[in-house]
């Protein structure tokens, strides 16, 4: 891994409010109006300054590195661009962006903004002060405005009902690409995380909850955008076999302990 060469300098090394981790692959044309939305909205709101926009481009062939910039100059906010030499997996690139996050919050976002960055204030509104707001599409499905394929829903539903039965989780929806971490507990997840594939979601709540950080499903907005990166056998497969590895990991009391007991958030 490495840092790409237009890396921004960083804000004179203060404490960032917000860290927005975007994981991406093969993202050259959806990332810059992501990125341009972002940094708008967060110098709109104001409330997450100063603030950075963490990419990772995990292994793109698109030139995905070279379009992560940002449309203009924003005061407060950087951006910075970690690179995969090597496609490695979405968990893989969600590990790199948390490990180099240095906010207080750590934002994961999609590079297609299906959960609109404008619901920060949502996900923020929800949050314990040490533990974790995931948006989901469950809470309240009348703000799925756009629906995803039937074969790809049946799948979402069937792989939660999977993790229910394996005692997993109990959120209605933990693949929604939209959560909020405390800092330290985001870094410390990264230490810990061993899934590289689509299924570390489900780790990265069970691990927060295994060591005593809330976590509460939010309702938020979501939109279906067509070029998916998710293909559906292949990664049900992967996603199963990895939801069974955590389950056993679990019952044979292997999962990673919290370094120095459960991780404390930054209001």
């Amino acid at each position: 891994m490495q840092a790409f060469a237009h890396e921004t300098a960083r804000s004179g090394g203060s404490q960032r409010r917000l860290s927005v981790v975007i994981p991406a692959f093969n993202e050259a044309l959806r990332l810059p109006p992501t990125l341009a939305r972002v940094a708008a909205h967060l110098e709109a709101d104001g409330t997450w300054l100063p603030a950075e926009i963490v990419v990772v481009d995990d292994g793109s062939r698109d030139g995905t590195a070279a379009a992560a910039v940002l449309d203009r100059a924003r005061a407060g906010i950087d951006l910075r661009v970690l690179v995969h030499e090597r496609n490695r997996g979405k968990g893989a690139a969600v590990r790199t962006g948390f490990a180099a996050a240095a906010g207080a919050w750590v934002l994961l976002s999609d590079a297609d903004l299906s959960a609109p960055i404008e619901d920060l204030a949502t996900l923020a509104a929800a949050a314990p002060p040490h533990g974790v707001a995931v948006g989901s599409r469950a809470v309240d499905r009348r703000l799925v405005t756009t629906r995803q394929p039937r074969h790809r829903d049946l799948m979402g539903r069937s792989f939660n009902l999977a993790l229910q039965a394996l005692r997993l989780t109990r959120l209605g929806d933990t693949q929604c690409g939209f959560k909020l971490f405390p800092g330290d507990l985001a870094r410390a997840l990264a230490a810990a995380q061993r899934l590289d594939g689509f299924a570390f979601d489900v780790e990265l709540l069970l691990l927060a909850a295994h060591w005593g950080a809330p976590v509460v499903e939010v309702g938020v907005h979501w939109r279906h955008v067509e070029a998916s990166r998710v293909l559906a056998l292949r990664h049900s497969r992967e996603m199963l076999r990895d939801a069974l590895r955590l389950a056993w990991w679990r019952a044979r009391g292997s999962l990673p302990r919290a370094p120095g007991g459960p991780p404390r958030g930054h209001a």
